[in-house]
């Protein structure tokens, strides 16, 4: 019985350091919701998914230690919807994200982003036009364009060094204007007109050198939050999943040895009783 006790204490601390994991991934989204991604909704179901495993796993750790079987049903009950919680969470944000990815530019280091690439709820989500204001609002004042500066020895990166860069989808997609256009490079964020448009991208009509407009309203750079978003949430997916198989291993383990300890003290009484009854009587004699 204390074997099995020990066990289900240990099981629910290690779960408890998973919850951990859950958290820091919930949060991490959250860091990036309030500077990079900027879409405020996605990560909290994470993190009441992350805080109900610590809160539950606390309890069954408790049941295990005090022996207390109350907190040890309450912990398989919870945990049992808690896990198919975070398997609908993980199917749900795969789904979200599975379209839609960067286009390679030719003799370019960064991806382009289209908005027709992408399509489903979070698409709608993202195009909602209060909902824009608030995520372009996010971006503007993240200062993720104003960031994009370099300088090499006092001097300004040139055009074919700005090329060759790694940009993140909303340094593409909304601190320049789209390649096809044919704007001519000045610095990061300042592009004049070349001789006329050469793309026919409504995109290369919304683009201003005004810092605080830039290409916040063309679709690149709803494309590039998009893009953001599903590169952000499938590392933190990966991260789910593998916690995800190790629950649903404790889990098991935990059920099992529960029912062990179950076994174990029904087989105590019936023991304890039997030995009750077998054991003989004293006849005293006057």
């Amino acid at each position: 019985m204390r074997a099995s006790n020990h066990l289900i204490g240990l099981l629910n601390f290690l779960t408890f350091l998973l919850s951990i994991v859950i958290l820091g991934g919930g949060i991490w989204l959250s860091s990036r919701a309030n500077s990079t991604d900027c879409l405020k909704f996605l990560q909290w179901p994470l993190i009441v998914i992350g805080a109900s495993i610590m809160v539950v796993s606390l309890a069954g750790f408790a049941g295990a230690c005090y022996r207390n079987t109350f907190l040890m049903w309450l912990y398989l009950f919870v945990m049992f919807f808690i896990i198919a919680a975070l398997i609908g969470f993980i199917i749900f944000a795969y789904a979200v994200t599975d379209k839609g990815s960067g286009r390679p530019v030719m003799s370019k280091g960064y991806l382009e982003y289209y908005l027709q690439d992408y399509s489903g709820w979070l698409k709608d989500r993202v195009l909602d036009d209060g909902y824009w204001a608030k995520i372009s609002s996010c971006i503007r004042d993240s200062r993720v364009c104003s960031k994009m500066g370099r300088t090499f020895n006092g001097v300004p990166e040139t055009y074919d060094m700005f090329s060759m860069r790694k940009l993140s989808p909303i340094e593409s997609g909304c601190c320049k204007p789209p390649t096809d256009c044919g704007y001519v490079y000045f610095n990061e964020t300042l592009w004049n007109p070349g001789g006329g448009l050469a793309g026919t991208d409504l995109d290369c009509f919304k683009w201003s050198n005004d810092q605080e407009l830039l290409c916040y309203q063309c679709d690149s750079c709803k494309a590039g939050v998009l893009g953001s978003l599903k590169k952000s949430w499938r590392k933190v997916s990966v991260i789910n999943i593998v916690v995800l198989i190790f629950l649903v291993i404790f889990y098991v383990i935990s059920c099992a040895a529960f029912r062990n300890n179950k076994r174990m003290d029904n087989d105590e009484s019936y023991g304890e009783a039997r030995m009750t009854k077998a054991r003989p009587v004293r006849i005293i004699r006057l």
